[in-house]
């Protein structure tokens, strides 16, 4: 598995990023700014859906699971206790002759990449960017934007605990932005200054950790299986001991076969009860948790799931694009999971004449009350399906002239290029049907296959 080459260039990926909307450079007209970059209109519909995706699965449709949103700022001692402000960096060098800085663990060798320059000596340097709280910038009002949502679900376990009144084992589930001030950025949005995390940290009994690390690993991997990853373009890392973090007793990775090669997806950690522990001495107070059936009072120990929205949103991108043979051309299509595509219905009139968009109005404003719908009534209506393809409009509904005499309209699937023509009082519920994985060749009453190649 571990000889496989990528499927997709990571050339196409940004510029179809950059052509439909997906995502821009931040501060464009500016030259734009080094890791950070926009979501723009199809990019937000796609990341929210991913969010949505990890929600519903991890939060909405879970019993041992309860959600948590936590600020970007917090008390300067919580970096104390974690370690983050002691042990939260990476080896720097930088070339004595064009001053680039590089990670000096990413170098295969000891010499400038960018013009083959004598390095300096490693140096640590501090990940956390450094602001201040109020108007006066002093020593005592510093503070941290956050560079992980973790340490929030942390300090709140108590709070947690004594509000939803749940027993162990109980995960806390939030998604957020975080901030890392790395050395070197690429690769498009997979190494970013500001990015967003999906985080769980899950509390169970001490002795528990190992059975739950083990469901834990399987579960993400199998998130992403779902969702549409090819289970080839997956593996899992493990860890050796002596790489391990100071805080974890086993880390997994699922790692993506990435345009750029196999790289972290997510990691998955068994972190032990190093995170309450710290909490508790640094805070003066009990972080420890009281179980009813046995009457003992312990710190639980903790698995860490830890995603990244635009790791993962990047990752599903490069897996879903195709480039296709169709008649004497090729078309590029998102094969992209239908939860997750940020258009799910495109609405096609045939022309622009009144009378056509009288029909396709009210289908365009009935449906988009349920999805994301697009009208969209400029170019040639072969146009327009490449372009639905292109962004990953997994059905597309044209209103044509026959739709104004028999109250019809074609309904064409993305995917299979296939097209069924049924009475628009059935569409809604045609649509529903295959949304949850009707066979598309199944036509309601009144309706026929129309197309099938």
């Amino acid at each position: 598995m571990s000889e496989q080459t990528p499927t997709v260039n990571m050339d196409k990926i940004v510029s179809l990023a950059r052509r439909r909307g997906f995502i821009f450079p931040s501060s464009e007209i500016y030259g734009g700014l080094s890791g950070c970059w926009d979501y723009g209109p199809l990019g937000v519909e796609l990341k929210r859906n991913v969010k949505q995706a990890w929600w519903q699965a991890m939060v909405q449709e879970r019993d041992d699971m309860v959600g948590l949103d936590t600020s970007i700022l917090m008390h300067p001692q919580v970096w104390v206790a974690s370690g983050h402000l002691k042990g939260f960096s990476d080896p720097l060098v930088e070339c004595k002759n064009c001053h680039v800085r590089w990670r000096a663990d990413e170098l295969s060798e000891q010499k400038c990449p960018s013009c083959g320059g004598e390095l300096t000596e490693e140096k640590m340097f501090n990940l956390m960017f450094k602001t201040y709280a109020g108007p006066v910038e002093s020593d005592e009002n510093i503070v941290y934007l956050r560079p992980e949502t973790a340490q929030g679900m942390f300090v709140n376990f108590q709070n947690v605990i004594n509000t939803t009144r749940k027993k162990l084992p109980l995960g806390i589930a939030q998604t957020g932005k975080s901030f890392r001030n790395e050395i070197t950025t690429g690769n498009f949005i997979f190494r970013s200054r500001e990015f967003e995390q999906m985080e769980i940290e899950y509390f169970v009994k001490p002795g528990t950790d190992a059975e739950w690390f083990e469901y834990w690993y399987q579960e993400r991997f199998n998130w992403y299986v779902k969702l549409g990853i090819k289970k080839e373009h997956l593996r899992l890392y493990e860890h050796p001991k002596e790489k391990l973090a100071h805080y974890a007793r086993r880390c997994i990775d699922v790692e993506y076969l990435f345009p750029h090669g196999w790289s972290e997806l997510e990691g998955i950690a068994n972190r032990g009860d190093y995170d309450l522990r710290q909490h508790s001495t640094s805070s003066g107070k009990s972080l420890e948790y009281f179980d009813d059936e046995t009457k003992e009072h312990y710190l639980p120990n903790i698995i860490e799931p830890s995603a990244g929205v635009d790791r993962s949103l990047l990752a599903f991108l490069c897996d879903a694009y195709s480039e296709e043979p169709d008649k004497d051309e090729i078309r590029a299509v998102l094969h992209l999971h239908p939860s997750l595509a940020p258009i799910k219905i495109a609405i096609l009139p045939l022309s622009k004449k009144e009378n056509l968009v009288a029909c396709a109005k009210p289908v365009y404003n009935e449906l988009r009350k349920q999805w994301a719908v697009q009208y969209d009534d400029t170019q040639s209506i072969g146009r327009r399906y490449r372009r639905q393809d292109e962004v990953g409009t997994p059905y597309c509904v044209t209103v044509d002239f026959q739709s104004l005499e028999d109250n019809r309209v074609t309904v064409r699937e993305r995917d299979s290029m296939k097209q069924i023509r049924i009475p628009i009082s059935t569409l809604k519920k045609t649509l529903e049907a295959k949304f949850a994985r009707e066979d598309f060749l199944v036509v309601p009453a009144g309706g026929e296959i129309w197309k099938t190649n």
